[in-house]
């Protein structure tokens, strides 16, 4: 598999702190288990990920774009960053390989703050309300856009 092959799994803030988190939302692993659980799946799909998470913007618009200039393809769980950050759209925009949004939880489903997302309109898809299942979803979609 070429490096562009690579799919960078990112995630936003607060989600290294899934076990401090409502569990009834956010499901029962931790970050540590989150990030085995996708590299798993990819690996069983025959893809090659790699998982990163900050609370950082300026941090996730870095690795956007890394992303853009490797022609890789992104996982994106932009978390709060969701719902306001026009930086981080403007860094998916520039990417030049599919990009899905993914979320743990729905976030129609949440208070009424979650339901726009900013990110939504320059990705391929978003997936969301299946707990880590919505990474796993997202990388068979994946497997299928690349």
């Amino acid at each position: 598999m070429t490096s562009a092959s690579k799919i960078l799994v990112l995630n936003g803030p607060n989600l290294d702190r899934l076990d401090l988190r409502d569990s009834a939302i956010y499901g029962m692993m931790n970050f540590t288990q989150l990030s085995e659980f996708v590299l798993r799946n990819a690996s069983d799909l025959g893809l090659e990920a790699e998982v990163r998470q900050s609370n950082s913007e300026v941090e996730i618009i870095t690795w956007l774009h890394e992303a853009a200039d490797g022609r890789n393809p992104v996982i994106l769980n932009p978390a709060a960053f969701t719902h306001y950050s026009y930086a981080i759209r403007d860094a998916a925009a520039m990417l030049k390989a599919p990009l899905i949004e993914v979320h743990l939880s729905n976030p129609l489903a949440r208070e009424e703050f979650r339901h726009t997302s900013v990110i939504s309109g320059v990705a391929q898809g978003t997936i969301g309300g299946f707990g880590p299942d919505s990474y796993r979803l997202a990388l068979l979609a994946m497997k299928e856009l690349i």
